[in-house]
C-alpha cells in the first residue's frame, strides 16, 4: 500500500468546482492583488481566530518579519525564541539586524520551556516569539507574565497552528501579533506562498498595512521604509473556500490521531515509541503528527522500504546550523532540542487517510520493532 506522506491532490477533488468558481471570477474581474477577496478574507480569518484585526502578506515568513518591523526590532536589539523550528523563525529575526537568544524546549510539548525563559530576558529583549509548534499551543500563561513584568511585546509564531487552543482560547490572540503561514502543507494552505498577521490593536493593524505596501500611506510618497508583501487575490479567493471546510478537516486529523492512538496500543508500541502530548488545557491542530524513536533514522528507512511516507522535522536544531554560527551558540547547549531532533518522525495525518492506510503505517512500525 503506497500513498503520500499529503495528499493535496484528494483535498482538491473534493472542492475542486467551488475553487475553480473562486478563481475564474477573480480572473473575470481583473483585480489580482489585494482587493475584495483579500478584504473579506482577513476579516473571515479574524473572526474564525478571535482577533479584531487581520492584516494579509505574501508568506508567513513575512508575517514574522513585518511584525517584528511594526514593532522596529533593529540591530543590537535581541528577540528570544527556540532553537527548534523552522528557519523562518531566527531568519526574520537576523533579517532585521537582531540577534536570537535561544531558549530550550520542553521535550514533552516541543515548545519554548517557559521555566528557562526568565534567565534569557535582559535590556536589549525587544520581543519574545514563541512557536506553536506542530499545531499545539506553547504555554502562553507564563510566557505573557514574564513578558507583562518586564513590558517585552510577544510575537506568535502560529504557523503551523492555525485553530488550535489554550485555555479555550484560539493561538495568534494572546500577544501583540500572531504569524499565520498559508503554504500549501498547512491545514489550511493556499495554492502557492501566503501569510497573515493577526493583532487587536488598530494602530498596528495598519502600521502593518503601511509597511506591506512599500511603507506608503499615500500613493509614492513614503513616511517608512516597509517592503512588497502584498496577498494575490488569487490566493485569497482559495483559502477562503478552504477556511469554510478547516474545522471539518481538523476534526479529521483528531480522528486519525485517536486511530493512531488505538492502533499504536493495540500493537503494544508505547514503550517503544512516544506519541504527540496534548496537555488538558490545550487543543492539537496536528499539522503534523510527530512521534518520537531514539531508532529514528533506521525506523524511517524501514517504512521508506515498505513505502510509508513519513518525514524528518527538523533534523539539526537552528543553533547548529551552518548560518547561525555566528552566534556562538555550541552542541550541548540546548539538549532538549537536540535529543528531539535526533528522536522525531512525522507520520501521515491528513484527513483523507483511510483506516486501511493508518494501520498500514502502525503495522510497518511494529514490524521494525519485532
Amino acid at each position: 500500500m503506497k500513498f503520500p506522506f499529503l495528499d493535496l491532490q484528494a483535498q482538491f477533488r473534493s472542492i475542486r468546482a467551488e475553487v475553480m468558481d473562486a478563481v475564474t471570477a477573480v480572473l473575470e474581474s481583473q483585480k489580482c492583488v489585494l482587493g475584495p477577496e483579500v478584504d473579506a478574507f482577513e476579516k473571515e480569518v479574524a473572526d474564525y481566530v478571535g482577533a479584531r484585526f487581520a492584516v494579509s502578506c505574501a508568506s508567513g515568513t513575512d508575517a514574522l518579519l513585518l511584525a517584528l518591523m511594526a514593532l522596529k526590532v533593529g540591530p543590537g536589539d535581541e528577540v528570544i525564541t527556540t532553537p527548534f523550528t523552522f528557519v523562518a523563525t531566527v531568519g526574520s529575526i537576523v533579517r532585521l539586524g537582531a540577534r536570537p537568544v535561544f531558549v530550550d524546549i520542553d521535550p514533552v510539548t516541543f515548545n519554548l520551556d517557559p521555566a528557562r525563559l526568565a534567565a534569557a530576558i535582559t535590556s536589549r529583549t525587544r520581543a519574545i516569539l514563541p512557536v506553536h509548534l506542530f499545531g499545539l499551543a506553547a504555554d502562553m500563561d507564563p510566557i505573557l507574565s514574564l513578558a507583562a513584568q518586564s513590558n517585552i511585546p510577544v510575537v506568535e509564531d502560529a504557523a503551523q497552528a492555525i485553530g488550535a487552543t489554550y485555555n479555550g482560547k484560539q493561538v495568534g490572540t494572546f500577544g501583540a501579533f500572531g504569524c499565520f503561514s498559508f503554504f500549501p502543507s498547512k491545514n489550511l494552505g493556499a495554492a502557492g506562498d501566503g501569510g497573515l498577521i493577526t493583532t487587536d490593536s488598530p494602530e498596528l493593524a495598519e502600521f502593518l498595512r503601511v509597511l506591506r505596501g512599500h511603507g506608503s500611506r499615500e500613493r509614492y510618497y513614503y513616511d517608512n521604509i516597509g517592503t512588497n508583501s502584498r496577498l494575490d487575490s488569487i490566493q485569497a479567493a482559495i483559502l477562503r473556500i478552504k477556511l469554510r471546510y478547516l474545522d471539518s478537516w481538523t476534526e479529521g486529523r483528531h480522528r486519525n490521531a485517536e486511530t493512531y492512538r488505538q492502533l499504536f496500543t493495540e500493537f503494544d508500541l508505547l514503550d517503544r515509541i512516544t506519541l504527540p502530548a496534548t496537555p488538558a488545557n490545550r487543543s492539537h491542530i496536528y499539522n503534523q503528527y510527530t512521534i518520537r524513536s531514539a531508532r529514528r533514522t533506521e525506523l524511517k528507512s524501514h517504512l521508506l522500504a515498505a513505502g510509508i511516507p513519513s518525514e524528518i522535522y527538523y533534523p539539526l536544531p537552528l543553533h547548529l546550523q551552518r548560518a547561525f554560527a555566528y552566534l556562538g551558540y555550541k552542541e550541548g547547549d540546548f539538549p532538549h532540542s537536540e535529543v528531539a531532533a535526533r528522536e522525531v518522525l512525522s507520520l501521515p495525518i491528513y484527513s483523507e487517510l483511510s483506516p486501511e492506510q493508518l494501520r498500514a503505517v502502525v503495522a510497518a512500525v511494529a514490524q521494525f520493532f519485532e
